[in-house]
């Protein structure tokens, strides 16, 4: 919850809280066997910038060596130039984009990561977070391991490196053994593209082919962005191991059920995206529409925050009946480095990003739908824009259960004190935002817009802990105990 000090109840103006979304978590990308791996890779690394924004790295085998580039920025202004790709040439690569959930960002934690091994080189990437990372660290420190970074990253790179097994791959597997928490790898030594996914599938990975070179990615959208084919997805707890002998799968961890994460589905990926085979697009709206059977509200149009709840304002609209309208216009040239010296300007700051188109909103009952709220103080500062453009009346509908619990697999999400919805029942969050009336999709309605009956509360079919607060894997290092669940302390940061 935001300092209420911040708050003047008359006017309603707000300091602006970059904290107050959802941050993407990260997105990795890797090529085998191609002539152009390292522009594939740029251009993969760009289909997922959504994933993170703070900073991207490629590093690429060339036959002979090992080429790493590793930048702060976005993927288009670090890695746009013809030199700067040819300092990485080489037949396979893999990337990064990050979005560090703990910390600063600095060089050294940018991924991908490199060491030379007794084997041979070999550098990985990562999505997710490891949940015991910290007290992995605090044993291999003690066995005389030096780290580099406060990525829990290197943690995988010290325990293959550890390891007693003969055969990489076994150095591997005993790493992945050895850690707990969400993770979606991409490794590259070389002789061989490695994918690895943790065991409940939290974190996703998909497998792609482009005329025959293999292409490991996050998303779908990444293979679109170079024509490639999407062939299938990792499955929960699966090695795949990329040579030019072909591909050899793994599943070295006992089964279980996935449980991939369901915010994937609500915000992280990309619209155009197939994850476990549905359209990331069609859910959002199914979202909608399930959102619109629970909380009907009489209102002249329907209005999307924009760009993530626009699918599920489409749904609500398309299932009440309500006309859509664009109230709101985003600028997407509005960067994270913009000046605010005074508080007269930064009470502003909402207008930086979002405008309010007034001829849409005038004299109106809008309903107003966003994907989520955590803080709610962006929340707060859209609402008085409609407002002061002359909506008579404002309905919120948020497309996804209240956020009750922080997450600790790779979502940036502040500590349970600061989520609105923790502290706050639902006419207390309606007055703190100040709208006319407030409403949230339901967990069941979650579960019915994913095409589900219902949640199995026995067996979840999605990890959605943020919602329920049923983590599905240990939390050792949050927890304090060595054994079953994991989080990183505030001196890590994630991948």
């Amino acid at each position: 919850m935001t300092d209420e000090s911040k708050i003047n109840p008359t006017s309603r103006t707000i300091e602006l809280d970059e904290g107050d979304r959802l941050k993407e978590e990260c997105g990795v990308f890797g090529v085998f066997n191609h002539p152009d791996a390292a522009e594939l890779t740029a251009l993969g690394l760009h289909a997922l910038q959504h994933r993170g924004q703070e900073a991207a790295g490629i590093v690429s085998f060339n036959g002979t060596r090992f080429n790493s580039e590793r930048r702060l920025g976005l993927v288009g202004d670090q890695f746009s130039k013809q030199s700067v790709i040819n300092r990485i040439k080489g037949r396979s690569s893999i990337g990064h984009v990050r979005y560090s959930t703990t910390g600063g960002t600095i060089l050294r934690n940018v991924q991908p990561l490199f060491a030379d091994l007794a084997g041979g080189g070999f550098s990985v990437c990562h999505n997710g977070n490891l949940t015991n990372a910290m007290t992995l660290r605090r044993q291999l420190v003690s066995n005389g391991a030096i780290f580099q970074s406060t990525s829990d990253t290197e943690v995988i790179l010290h325990l293959v490196a550890q390891s007693k097994h003969a055969r990489f791959i076994e150095k591997f597997i005993d790493a992945l053994r050895a850690i707990e928490g969400a993770f979606s790898l991409a490794a590259l030594t070389n002789k061989k593209l490695i994918g690895a996914r943790d065991p409940l599938g939290i974190r996703p990975l998909v497998l792609g082919d482009l005329d025959g070179a293999p292409i490991l990615a996050s998303e779908t959208c990444a293979l679109d962005i170079i024509g490639a084919r999407f062939v299938r997805e990792i499955e929960n707890g699966e090695i795949v191991i990329i040579t030019e002998d072909g591909i050899e799968s793994l599943h070295p961890f006992p089964k279980r059920k996935p449980r991939p994460c369901v915010f994937e589905y609500i915000y992280f990926s990309r619209p155009d995206s197939i994850v476990g085979g549905r359209s990331v697009y069609e859910v959002r709206k199914n979202m909608g529409r399930q959102l619109a059977s629970e909380s009907e509200c009489d209102a002249d149009v329907v209005i999307p925050v924009p760009d993530s709840g626009v699918p599920a304002a489409i749904g609500y609209a398309q299932a009440s009946g309500i006309p859509y309208e664009l109230g709101i216009i985003r600028n997407h040239y509005v960067g994270r480095t913009f000046i605010e010296p005074t508080q007269q300007i930064r009470a502003l700051g909402v207008k930086l990003k979002h405008s309010a188109n007034r001829m849409a909103i005038e004299g109106k009952s809008i309903i107003l739908v966003d994907d989520s709220i955590v803080r709610g103080t962006t929340s707060v500062k859209i609402v008085q824009m409609m407002y002061d453009a002359g909506a008579r009346e404002v309905h919120m509908r948020v497309a996804s259960p209240p956020i009750t619990h922080p997450d600790f697999y790779g979502i940036d999400t502040p500590d349970q004190r600061k989520l609105l919805a923790a502290t706050h029942d639902l006419e207390q969050m309606r007055d703190y935002i100040g709208v006319t009336s407030l409403a949230f999709l339901s967990v069941e309605g979650l579960y019915k817009a994913m095409g589900y009956e219902s949640r199995d509360n026995a067996n979840p079919q999605f990890t959605d802990h943020c919602f329920t607060g049923d983590y599905p894997t240990p939390l050792t290092d949050q927890s304090g105990e060595s054994t079953p669940p994991h989080q990183l302390s505030l001196l890590a940061e994630t991948g």
